[in-house]
């Protein structure tokens, strides 16, 4: 695997959301959909990360669902139809992923909130832990941005590495 760095990976972060809130201010200040602003954003990632796959609610690994344990907690809280009866484990779907696609090369997993969503962020950080502890991912981040009329281009974030604790 290509040898990433956790201050690279957080520097290209921040320029891909530099770029987002400066060409796509739009989106954000119109409350668009949470998928639109993800697809914008990893567009901006793919520039940054050229040697690497960036895909949006990828739902592999490798040939297979990709699926994670121990989120019957998140399953109560968060009942998406696609979750349900699922017995080995939850079929989940990153918001964004850079990966090498149908290998186990997984640098960096994203699930993103707008500050004008209503649901809580606990069920997507316990769902990053899991990434990074079930599926290998180097690097794993929260982000909730800064969305409707008085955008400002705030962003907090909430970084988990491989070993699943926060990494600063």
């Amino acid at each position: 695997m290509d040898k990433v760095s956790f201050k690279e990976v957080e520097t290209k972060l921040k320029r891909s959301l530099e770029r987002l809130f400066i060409e796509d201010t739009f989106l954000l200040t119109n409350d668009a959909n949470e998928r639109s602003i993800t697809h914008m954003l990893a567009f901006y990632l793919k520039h940054e990360f050229e040697h690497w796959h960036v895909d949006c609610e990828y739902n592999k690994d490798r040939h297979n669902p990709k699926r994670l344990k121990e989120l019957d907690a998140c399953v109560r809280e968060y009942t998406r139809s696609n979750m349900i009866g699922d017995t080995e484990g939850r079929t989940v779907y990153p918001d964004i992923i850079v990966h090498h696609r149908g290998t186990d090369e997984n640098l960096l997993v994203i699930e993103m909130k707008k500050t004008t969503s209503n649901t809580s962020d606990s069920c997507d950080l316990i769902k990053l832990k899991r990434f990074c502890e079930q599926l290998g991912y180097f690097f794993a981040v929260f982000l909730r941005l800064d969305a409707g009329k008085d955008v400002v281009g705030r962003v907090e974030k909430k970084w988990i590495c491989k070993d699943g604790k926060l990494c600063s």
